[in-house]
């Protein structure tokens, strides 16, 4: 997805890997200053269509079958979306079916949500090339849910959630959000 504006091309990048607020701070930490991410926001994606635009408090029911995602908002001439992808495999356990660490639920997914269909191709061509590079080696599986949405499909969280472990150090973290291999 490309901005209308030919001063200021970006492109979106959507991805879920347990508590959003982990995800958001490690991209930021990694690719922030002038490194490619213009932008990251917290929300939620992939739901059921009842269920537009759900609380918080709603998506930790497991009811609206949406997950914690981050949307990040990147300049593809300075990082492209299939390292943003890959990197996205070195931050958390992508064999975990519904959680990550403590938390649990769908609502904490390993989930990858593109675009259109070159991100949905670059998507699954960065999946086998880590899975057949880190775990088949281990004997293990990929579980992450790959599959297209459209950019309006994600819900941005409340402001309280935006930046959160910025804001807040000391602050709740996944133990699953930190760099492997």
């Amino acid at each position: 997805m490309t901005s209308s504006s030919p001063s200021t091309q970006f492109q979106l990048a959507t991805v879920a890997s347990g508590c959003f607020w982990g995800t958001e701070h490690i991209y930021r930490q990694h690719y922030g200053k002038g490194k490619g991410l213009i932008d990251a926001k917290v929300g939620f994606i992939g739901g059921l269509e009842s269920s537009k635009n759900p609380t918080y408090e709603e998506v930790c029911t497991g009811r609206t079958g949406h997950a914690e995602a981050t949307q990040i908002k990147f300049d593809p001439a300075k990082v492209s979306y299939a390292e943003l992808v890959e990197f996205f495999y070195r931050t958390h356990d992508p064999t975990q079916l519904n959680f990550q660490g403590p938390d649990r639920g769908t609502q904490y997914r390993s989930a990858i949500f593109a675009h259109d269909d070159e991100q949905l191709e670059i998507a699954n061509k960065v999946t086998a090339e880590v899975q057949a590079k880190h775990f088949d080696p281990k004997g293990q599986k990929i579980v992450t849910q790959i599959e297209k949405r459209a950019a309006q499909d994600f819900f941005e969280a409340d402001a309280y959630h935006q930046e959160y472990l910025a804001r807040t150090p000391g602050g709740y973290h996944c133990p699953t959000h930190v760099l492997h291999w």
